[in-house]
Protein backbone atom coordinates (compact mmCIF):
# COMPACT_ATOMS: atom_id res chain seq x y z
CA UNK A 1 0.00 0.00 0.00
CA UNK A 2 1.25 3.63 -0.41
CA UNK A 3 2.00 5.81 2.56
CA UNK A 4 -0.65 8.16 2.34
CA UNK A 5 0.94 11.19 4.19
CA UNK A 6 -1.93 12.81 6.53
CA UNK A 7 -2.22 14.59 10.16
CA UNK A 8 -2.43 10.99 11.45
CA UNK A 9 1.07 10.42 9.97
CA UNK A 10 2.74 13.39 10.97
CA UNK A 11 1.17 13.50 14.37
CA UNK A 12 2.89 9.41 14.41
CA UNK A 13 5.98 11.29 13.70
CA UNK A 14 5.68 14.19 15.59
CA UNK A 15 5.41 11.80 18.66
CA UNK A 16 8.76 10.11 18.00
CA UNK A 17 10.37 13.27 17.66
CA UNK A 18 9.69 14.03 20.99
CA UNK A 19 10.35 10.96 22.61
CA UNK A 20 14.03 10.72 21.00
CA UNK A 21 16.86 12.16 22.66
CA UNK A 22 17.80 14.08 19.45
CA UNK A 23 13.62 15.63 19.49
CA UNK A 24 13.58 14.41 15.47
CA UNK A 25 12.89 12.11 13.61
CA UNK A 26 13.08 10.74 9.77
CA UNK A 27 10.27 9.04 8.01
CA UNK A 28 11.74 7.51 5.07
CA UNK A 29 10.09 7.20 1.73
CA UNK A 30 12.81 5.98 -0.18
CA UNK A 31 13.16 1.89 0.22
CA UNK A 32 17.13 2.10 1.41
CA UNK A 33 20.43 4.58 1.91
CA UNK A 34 21.35 3.49 -1.39
CA UNK A 35 18.32 5.11 -3.48
CA UNK A 36 19.43 7.26 -6.19
CA UNK A 37 17.15 9.66 -4.35
CA UNK A 38 16.98 10.57 -0.76
CA UNK A 39 12.78 11.55 -0.41
CA UNK A 40 11.71 11.84 3.66
CA UNK A 41 9.70 13.17 6.31
CA UNK A 42 11.86 14.83 8.65
CA UNK A 43 10.04 16.05 12.15
CA UNK A 44 12.10 18.52 14.33
CA UNK A 45 11.06 19.79 17.75
CA UNK A 46 12.23 22.73 19.00
CA UNK A 47 15.76 22.76 21.14
CA UNK A 48 16.91 19.96 18.19
CA UNK A 49 20.61 20.81 17.16
CA UNK A 50 21.70 20.26 13.97
CA UNK A 51 25.29 21.46 13.29
CA UNK A 52 26.32 24.08 10.56
CA UNK A 53 26.68 21.49 8.02
CA UNK A 54 26.85 21.33 3.85
CA UNK A 55 26.66 18.72 1.14
CA UNK A 56 29.54 18.88 -1.41
CA UNK A 57 28.00 16.62 -4.27
CA UNK A 58 23.86 17.46 -3.98
CA UNK A 59 21.47 19.88 -3.73
CA UNK A 60 18.87 19.60 -0.74
CA UNK A 61 15.15 21.26 -1.18
CA UNK A 62 12.73 21.37 1.66
CA UNK A 63 8.99 22.16 1.53
CA UNK A 64 7.38 22.88 4.50
CA UNK A 65 4.37 21.06 5.75
CA UNK A 66 3.62 22.35 8.98
CA UNK A 67 5.01 24.39 11.72
CA UNK A 68 7.87 26.70 10.99
CA UNK A 69 11.75 26.20 10.37
CA UNK A 70 14.41 29.19 10.57
CA UNK A 71 16.96 28.40 7.52
CA UNK A 72 20.20 29.75 8.17
CA UNK A 73 23.41 30.05 5.18
CA UNK A 74 26.69 30.77 6.48
CA UNK A 75 30.28 31.62 4.70
CA UNK A 76 33.57 30.34 5.49
CA UNK A 77 34.22 32.09 8.54
CA UNK A 78 31.03 30.98 10.01
CA UNK A 79 29.41 34.22 10.15
CA UNK A 80 25.55 33.93 8.97
CA UNK A 81 25.12 35.43 5.37
CA UNK A 82 21.58 34.91 4.79
CA UNK A 83 18.45 34.10 7.31
CA UNK A 84 15.37 32.98 6.29
CA UNK A 85 12.21 31.78 7.89
CA UNK A 86 9.50 29.19 6.18
CA UNK A 87 6.18 29.72 7.37
CA UNK A 88 3.15 28.49 5.11
CA UNK A 89 1.00 31.38 7.16
CA UNK A 90 3.45 34.36 5.61
CA UNK A 91 2.93 31.96 1.75
CA UNK A 92 6.73 30.62 2.05
CA UNK A 93 6.71 27.15 2.34
CA UNK A 94 9.95 25.70 0.64
CA UNK A 95 13.05 26.43 -0.28
CA UNK A 96 16.01 25.04 -2.18
CA UNK A 97 19.69 24.86 -0.64
CA UNK A 98 23.14 24.90 -3.57
CA UNK A 99 25.20 21.84 -3.48
CA UNK A 100 28.32 23.24 -1.01
CA UNK A 101 26.11 25.55 1.28
CA UNK A 102 27.01 26.03 4.56
CA UNK A 103 23.30 25.95 6.86
CA UNK A 104 21.63 24.84 9.36
CA UNK A 105 17.89 24.16 10.21
CA UNK A 106 16.03 25.23 13.79
CA UNK A 107 12.37 24.52 14.38
CA UNK A 108 10.45 27.53 15.86
CA UNK A 109 7.39 25.36 16.85
CA UNK A 110 6.24 21.89 17.70
CA UNK A 111 5.70 19.30 15.18
CA UNK A 112 7.50 21.18 12.34
CA UNK A 113 7.55 19.12 9.51
CA UNK A 114 9.31 19.28 6.41
CA UNK A 115 9.63 17.19 2.82
CA UNK A 116 13.32 16.64 2.35
CA UNK A 117 14.44 15.41 -0.96
CA UNK A 118 18.17 15.22 -1.87
CA UNK A 119 20.54 13.27 -4.42
CA UNK A 120 21.51 9.30 -2.84
CA UNK A 121 22.69 6.93 -2.12
CA UNK A 122 22.91 8.38 1.65
CA UNK A 123 26.11 9.74 2.96
CA UNK A 124 27.01 10.68 6.62
CA UNK A 125 28.47 14.17 6.87
CA UNK A 126 31.73 13.83 7.29
CA UNK A 127 34.23 16.06 9.36
CA UNK A 128 34.96 18.03 6.84
CA UNK A 129 31.52 19.01 6.03
CA UNK A 130 30.56 20.28 9.48
CA UNK A 131 31.53 23.88 10.26
CA UNK A 132 32.79 23.81 13.92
Amino acid sequence: MDTIINTQLLDEITNQAKQSPRLRMNYNLHRSLDAKAQRLLNVLEPGTVIPIHRHRETDETYILLRGKLLVEYYNDDKEISDTITLDIANGDFGMHVPAGQWHRVEALESGTTIFEVKDGPYQPSSDEDILV
